[in-house]
């Protein structure tokens, strides 16, 4: 439900929008001065605003510069008994959405009122939209090996050098090679990734360097590789202590004579490529193990980063949980749940063997199954789904087979329809009580009713 401010120093004004605007079924406050309406607009969430121009204490004109400057994509739209084309000009040139005249049209001002709405949902969809197309993350931790990491990237990123990066699986390998990219030179040109453990050996040297027409049975026809696609840009070796033997030989001559030739193919291609490698094995056990050669490790690792582990850096741990709160509420469209103190000691306190992948895993998991504020006591019973059986009113709650499901998506569905199972039956399914208290929209939890095919009494 949208919340709209009013702020106008004329209370029959003010009464009037807020009983048009009510009977709408939209959420309203007013106030009667710009200081009074920037201080609120500060505190709170309002999905719009309407402000008079001529008031005293405060001109709308000060007060729509001084709002964006708080809120930049809250819409405003201004009122004014005194309108001219030159005042709606320059509202509109001070970032109004639209400029309406006293007495206020009651179809012009509805229309106005959802079309200022709309714009503001398609802003705040375009920048969800946006941050996950986006592959690159900020960096986060205070840590002290996080900061040389930055401050590594900074120094390394405008160069050429090959670089090396080492870590468990989860701590953000990915992450650091992106930025190294970012950073670059060749940050216009693209950024190419490639999983050497998620292709099969024989492909690999394809995928790689491409292949002519004919080169193999399935090679129908001519293909670029990676190396080439690369070309001008950053080519990201993941996981690379994977690499097969004779791939690996193939990859050391290109690094050293920036050539590649495709298979099947005799003509040499020169590229300009700068390669980032990624591992999260010991390369230098599988050198003494005979699995990977000395001769390429050295040519990658130019520069060496090594990414910690989430256990040695665990007071990164609360500036992690916020980052992950505000963009999974925001990509599920609810408010930003808080979470205790003694909530991120508790966090602190587990092992973390999937680190930073399974941190955002877990607050995605407390944030749908825990109400308001995420407690110590959320973290004990839904971070961990394996750990023993939760005891509630005395009696031993039943133990779900996880075995049953066969991603996260299905483990997530189940867990949101058992919790809202839970809240309607607690509330006597009175859908509105219920919508408050877990801090959702009716119409949302309506839909949810739905989808999840829940009836009263089942």
């Amino acid at each position: 439900m949208a919340k709209i401010l009013i702020i106008d120093d004329e209370r029959s004004i003010r009464s009037t929008l807020r009983e048009i605007l009510e009977y709408e079924d939209y959420v309203v406050e007013d106030v009667d001065n710009g200081i009074d309406g920037l201080e609120l607009i500060r505190k709170n969430d309002y999905d719009l605003v309407l402000c008079d121009i001529k008031m005293n204490r405060m001109d709308g004109m000060e007060v729509l510069t001084e709002g964006l400057s708080i809120k930049p994509d809250l819409p405003f739209i201004m009122i004014s008994g005194h309108g001219t084309v030159e005042t709606a000009i320059e509202a509109s040139k001070k970032g109004a959405f639209d400029f309406i005249s006293k007495p206020p049209d009651l179809n012009r001002l509805l229309i106005t009122v959802r079309n200022a709405l709309d714009r503001g949902s398609l802003v705040t969809e375009a920048k969800v939209l946006k941050r996950r197309v986006s592959k690159v993350r900020a960096i986060l931790g205070e840590s002290q090996a996080i900061k040389k990491i930055k401050e590594t990237i900074e120094r390394v990123a405008p160069t050429d050098a090959r670089v090396l990066v080492t870590g468990a699986n989860g701590s953000g390998k990915e992450l650091v090679a992106r930025w190294l990219h970012e950073k670059s030179n060749r940050s216009n040109a693209p950024l190419i990734e490639v999983n050497c453990a998620a292709i099969p050996s024989e492909l690999i040297e394809s995928e790689l360097f491409g292949h002519e027409k004919g080169s193999f049975t399935s090679a129908i026809k001519q293909r670029i590789g990676k190396f080439e696609s690369a070309n001008g840009g950053t080519l990201f070796l993941d996981e690379i202590g994977d690499m097969s033997p004779s791939t690996q030989a193939k990859v050391l001559r290109a690094l050293q004579e920036n050539k590649i030739t495709r298979v099947g193919g005799e003509k040499e291609i020169d590229v300009d490529v700068r390669v980032v490698a990624a591992t999260n094995k010991d390369l230098l056990k599988e050198i003494d193990a005979g699995n990977f050669r000395m001769d390429l490790y050295h040519r990658l690792s130019v520069i060496l980063i090594h990414v910690p582990p989430l256990t040695d850096r665990k007071d990164d741990i609360p500036l992690l949980t916020q980052s992950f709160l505000d963009e999974i509420c925001n990509d599920y469209g609810m408010p930003v749940k808080k979470i205790s103190e003694a909530a991120l000691e508790a966090l602190k306190a587990l092992p973390w063997t999937g680190n930073i992948r399974e941190l955002r895993n877990m607050i995605e998991r407390l944030i749908i199954l825990s109400d308001r504020t995420i407690t110590d006591s959320d973290v004990k019973i839904f971070a961990n789904p394996s750990s023993p059986a939760v005891v509630s009113n005395g009696n031993a709650a039943p133990q779900t087979d996880f075995d049953q499901f066969t991603n996260f998506q299905e483990y997530k569905d189940f867990a949101e329809r058992e919790y809202i199972k839970f809240k309607l039956e607690k509330n006597n399914w009175n859908v509105s009580k219920t919508a408050d208290d877990i801090d959702i929209q009716r119409s949302h939890l309506y839909s949810k009713i739905e989808k999840f095919g829940l009836k009263r009494g089942e």
